[in-house]
C-alpha cells in the first residue's frame, strides 16, 4: 500500500513538472504592463488579507476566545 502511495506522489510530482515546463516553453507575447500591475495587487492583496487573519488569530488566541467553554 505504501508503495503505491508513493508510485502515485511521484507521478503527480512529474505530471506536475511536465506542466510546469509546458508552460513556461510556450511562445508568444510578453506580459503586458497591465498584467504586471493586476499580478502585483492580487499579490499585495493576499498578503494583506493573510496579515489580518493572523493578526485576528493572535488577538482571538490572547483574549481566551480558542478556550472551551467551562460549565459551571
Amino acid at each position: 500500500m505504501r508503495a503505491l502511495l508513493i508510485i502515485l506522489l511521484l507521478v503527480m510530482l512529474a505530471a506536475a513538472g511536465y506542466f510546469a515546463y509546458s508552460a513556461m516553453a510556450v511562445e508568444g507575447e510578453p506580459i503586458p504592463t497591465e498584467g504586471y500591475v493586476a499580478l502585483a495587487l492580487g499579490a499585495g492583496f493576499s498578503v494583506i488579507v493573510g496579515v489580518g487573519l493572523m493578526v485576528l488569530l493572535f488577538f482571538s488566541s490572547r483574549r481566551g476566545y480558542d478556550e472551551p467553554p467551562h460549565f459551571r
